[in-house]
C-alpha cells in the first residue's frame, strides 16, 4: 500500500508526521509488543493471556496496514518517504512473527519450510524491487499478492493465539499452520510472477 500524507494536512507539517504515516509507525511500535508478549508467554513461561494481547496488538497492526492505504487512496496524496516505510513495515512484522513462531516452536518440523518459503520470497522480491527502481522500472502489487497477504496474516494470527485459542477452539493450531501452507504456495507462485516481470527488464537492460 503506498501512505499518503493528508490533502488538509497543516502549512508547515513534516510529511514523515502524516495521519498515514504515523499509522505505519504504530506497526513497527507494535512489533516488540507482539514478540513480546509471545516470548514472555512460551519461553518464559507466562500466563496464557499474553497470548490474546499478543494477538489483539497484532490485529491492530494489521488494521493500520489496510487505514494507512485507505486515507493514501481517499488523499490522493503520496509520500516517497511513506512508500518507502510501508512494505518495510509490513516485512518486519511478518519475518519478526516468524521467527519468534518458530523458536516457540509453535512452527515446527515441515511447516519450517513453508515459513522459510515466505521469508526467501519477500528478500528476493524486495532485492528485486530495489534494482528495477534503479532503472525507474515499477513491479505493480498483483490481487493474486494481496489475498497471499491476507491469508499469511489470518494464519499468523490463528499461530499467535496457539495453546490460548485451543482452549476455545481445539483446531486453532491446525487452521494456521494449514493457513500457512496456503500462504507459501500462493508466495511461491506470486514471487515466481514478480521475478519473471523482474526478469524480463534485467535482459533488456543487459542487451542495451
Amino acid at each position: 500500500m503506498n501512505i499518503a500524507t493528508t490533502r488538509g494536512q497543516p502549512k508547515g507539517q513534516p510529511k514523515t508526521l502524516s495521519l498515514p504515516n504515523i499509522l505505519t509507525y504504530a506497526r513497527i511500535a507494535a512489533i516488540p509488543v507482539v514478540i513480546g508478549c509471545v516470548y514472555w508467554q512460551s519461553i518464559l513461561d507466562g500466563p496464557l493471556w499474553l497470548r490474546w494481547v499478543a494477538l489483539a496488538v497484532f490485529i491492530a497492526a494489521g488494521v493500520t496496514d489496510y487505514l494507512d492505504g485507505y486515507y493514501a487512496r481517499i488523499w490522493d496524496q503520496q509520500s516517497a518517504f511513506g512508500r518507502m516505510l510501508d512494505p518495510i513495515a509490513d516485512k518486519l512484522l511478518v519475518a519478526s512473527s516468524l521467527l519468534m513462531l518458530a523458536a516457540d516452536n509453535s512452527i515446527h518440523g515441515w511447516t519450517l519450510w513453508a515459513a522459510i518459503v515466505i521469508l526467501c520470497r519477500e528478500i528476493l522480491v524486495s532485492g528485486l524491487r530495489e534494482y528495477l527502481a534503479g532503472l525507474r522500472v515499477s513491479v505493480p502489487v498483483t490481487k493474486l499478492a494481496k489475498w497471499k497477504t491476507t491469508i499469511q496474516l489470518v494464519a499468523i494470527g490463528f499461530l499467535i493465539a496457539g495453546e490460548a485459542g485451543e482452549q476455545i477452539f481445539p483446531a486453532t493450531t491446525l487452521i494456521g499452520i494449514v493457513l500457512l501452507w496456503m500462504s507459501a504456495i500462493f508466495t511461491i507462485y506470486t514471487g515466481w510472477d514478480y521475478f519473471r516481470a523482474g526478469i524480463h527488464h534485467l535482459i533488456k537492460e543487459d542487451e542495451g
